[in-house]
């Protein structure tokens, strides 16, 4: 595991104290592959938490994560804590003494409960007045005595989903506990966690050393598991070591190995001594779908495939061994008999499905729920294909193709092989259409409509897949929202905060000027018994603008920014990026901060004038030269300025906009806007509106921060 480096803390008392290096190990059965590294993570950081918490000095924290073992490794932790300076306040000094300076109860009460006399107590004297103050100095405690309690605090809070007891023990944990190793330098530190006592011994592999392995001191614990135990306990050696093994296979295939990472983090938590081999399965599977051979290969068995230079599937795999075997040829064997029957089964379905066409599938998905009160994956690809006709008439796309994709969309789920591979829903819809004939148009949506499924994934690339992709999540969104379970929490069990990102992404990065409050309109009118569609419809809108929110943080966009544009509530996301990214060039332009503090200033007067203001200004009431200048310069710019903003190019105005600080700034250093003559003071108000609602036009910009 990457090990965290923490800098020691600083104590007020330095003196010389003897450290030590501290392994904690905690051995079990099988822990999840897939929440192996989380465990690892969370475990080390409750570790050095508590332990920083405690005011423990150490140099480095190690981590170590196998299938059987958490462990982690504190370098030079320190003997003992820093001793601590303890001050209590007790009652005010008047109320300590009475007129003729004696001690009141109150004072001797407060030196009882602090163990001395009232003439021990120091008298701690402010302007505003004084306490009776009481200090000393609490010993630290030596680290050893903490370690037991800082383990059963870091496994009591570990992110375990659900805990499994075992035995006639009350214990609990993710999974059996075998052996706990507390070592601090050569010294065991005696103590019982999760029902097993601690010592010095960790174990080696399962099988090529399942005895005892004593360790001396903590710093030899990860060469004596590799070289007596046949484990290599860091995760991430273990981890590029199988890295490595996967490539050089692939290479004498004379392939590539294609090593996703989620799949390698999976086998990095099977095996502790990872030993890889190839194998190779019949090439008439090859005429299969590569997905499907993939996933077969990926997902059922955690072999990683072969591509050749075209990256065209190879018929070869590479799996990765938990042991190193003296005959490895019936490893080999072993994992061939093991694929063969697999790629069978998928050949089966693949045959069997094609025999029905999507078309007559349709039927079947009305016994499929979607959602108890949303209706059947019939009806919801009714409303799905509603609206991706309705999307593509504004994308000018095929609105035939577009209604076809949608009354397609849910077919391939009542499939054997999604049945069987629930990851290639919409992949085999794809295969399917064009089997039965479909436009590729539409066959390609139909795989399209699920992006993307990831962060950073591909978005839909056609526009009729980006129809079908945004109406199938608005859909979800305006549904699910109706019937009052938007995301709580964690819990976000149809993925509504995905599918707004999705949808948002699709918009923006798409560049597709699509209105979406339009769109979520025309998902809601697909719901007939809908109660009060205009508070869905907010309500859906409001929550995908936190998730577009969201977006622009991870992207280096300021809060501010954010603000300045959402402040305009633009209904066309695409539009709003463009705002976005106009006013961030603005904000990087000298007269920013200066402009954006004269639209506060003009804001707040505006609304402290308490009265409809007029829009006209007339130049017969100007006045100052310095309301002259800013009435002129400003119908220039806005002359110059709406057209840009007729086309949209929200950056160019604001730019131009930038050039009327000077006569803004002067405009407020001249003029007195709320003057006494009725008169000037409306027409400076009218000069003020006019300026600031140019502004608006783009953002509202008196929002930035500076």
């Amino acid at each position: 595991m990457p090990t965290p480096r923490r800098t020691p803390k600083a104590h007020a008392h330095k003196q010389a104290r003897p450290a030590h290096d501290l392994l904690i190990e905690i051995g079990t059965e099988e822990l999840p592959p897939k929440a192996l590294k989380s465990l690892s993570v969370a475990f080390g950081s409750g570790i050095t938490d508590a332990v920083e918490k405690l005011g423990l000095r150490f140099d480095e924290a190690s981590l170590y994560a196998t299938p059987r073992r958490l462990g982690v490794l504190l370098a030079g932790l320190c003997a003992t804590q820093a001793d601590k300076e303890v001050e209590r306040r007790g009652p005010t000094l008047s109320a300590a003494f009475d007129s003729k300076g004696k001690a009141t109860p109150a004072a001797e009460g407060f030196a009882r409960s602090c163990g001395v006399k009232v003439e021990a107590l120091e008298r701690y004297e402010t302007p505003k007045g004084g306490w009776l103050l009481y200090r000393s100095r609490a010993k630290g405690q030596r680290s050893e005595q903490l370690v037991a309690d800082i383990v059963r605090e870091a496994l009591a809070t570990l992110p375990i989903p659900k805990r499994m007891r075992w035995g006639a023990g009350k214990e609990d944990f993710v999974r059996p506990v075998h052996w706990v190793v507390l070592l601090y330098g050569n010294t065991v530190i005696e103590a019982e966690i999760l029902g097993v006592a601690s010592g010095r011994a960790t174990r080696g592999h399962r099988f090529h050393h399942p005895g005892l392995i004593a360790l001396s001191n903590p710093s030899e614990y990860a060469s004596a598991l590799e070289r007596e135990g046949y484990v290599i306990p860091g995760f991430e050696g273990r981890r590029e070591r199988i890295r490595n093994q996967v490539e050089a296979a692939a290479t004498t295939l004379r392939g590539t190995a294609v090593i996703e990472e989620s799949l390698l983090d999976e086998v990095t938590a099977l095996v502790e001594w990872p030993t890889a081999l190839s194998g190779a399965f019949d090439k008439t599977f090859l005429k299969l779908p590569a997905e499907v051979l993939i996933a077969t290969m990926t997902d059922k068995l955690k072999y990683f495939h072969v591509v050749d230079k075209k990256g065209q599937l190879l018929p070869n795999f590479i799996a990765v061994s938990n042991i190193e075997s003296r005959r490895p040829e019936v490893v080999r064997q072993g994992n061939e008999r093991v694929i063969r029957p697999r790629l069978s089964d998928a050949a089966f379905f693949w045959e069997q499905d094609r025999r029905t066409t999507l078309a007559k599938r349709r039927s079947d998905l009305k016994g499929v729920i979607f959602q108890s009160r949303l209706g059947t994956l019939y009806e919801k690809s009714e409303r799905v294909a509603n609206l991706a006709e309705h999307i593509a008439s504004q994308l000018g796309a095929n609105r035939v193709w577009a209604r076809r994709t949608g009354e397609l969309s849910k077919c391939d789920l009542v499939t054997q092989m999604v049945g069987e591979f629930p990851e290639l829903q919409g992949v085999m819809g794809r295969y399917c259409a064009l089997h039965d004939g479909e436009p590729d148009e539409v066959a390609r949506a139909l795989d399209e409509q699920y992006r993307p499924r990831f962060a950073g994934d591909a978005l839909p690339a056609t526009p009729i897949g980006q129809g079908l992709a945004l109406a199938d999540k608005l859909d979800t969104l305006v549904g699910i929202f109706a019937i009052g379970n938007p995301p709580s929490g964690d819990k976000d069990p149809f993925g509504l905060r995905r599918a707004a990102l999705g949808c948002l992404r699709i918009l923006i990065e798409g560049e597709l000027d699509l209105d979406l409050e339009d769109l979520l309109a025309a998902a809601a009118s697909n719901y007939p018994d809908l109660q009060s569609p205009s508070k869905v419809i907010d309500e859906v809108y409001n929550f995908m603008m936190e998730r577009l929110r969201r977006y622009y943080l991870d992207d280096g966009i300021r809060t501010d920014v954010f603000e300045a544009v959402l402040a305009r509530r633009p209904t066309r996301p695409y539009d709003f990026h463009r705002r976005i990214r106009a006013v961030a060039d603005f904000c990087g332009l000298p007269q920013a901060e200066s402009l954006a503090a004269a639209n506060k200033r003009i804001r707040n007067i505006l609304k402290q004038a308490g009265k409809v203001i007029k829009d006209r200004v007339a130049e017969t009431l100007l006045d100052e030269p310095a309301e002259r200048h800013l009435a002129a310069q400003l119908a220039e710019t806005d002359a110059r300025v709406r057209p840009l903003l007729e086309k949209n190019d929200y950056t160019a105005a604001l730019t131009q906009l930038a050039g009327l600080r000077d006569s803004v700034d002067a405009f407020f250093d001249n003029v007195l806007v709320m003057c006494e003559d009725e008169d000037l003071k409306n027409n400076r108000l009218a000069l003020l509106k006019n300026l600031h609602a140019l502004f608006l036009e783009a953002a509202d910009i008196s929002r930035l921060q500076g």
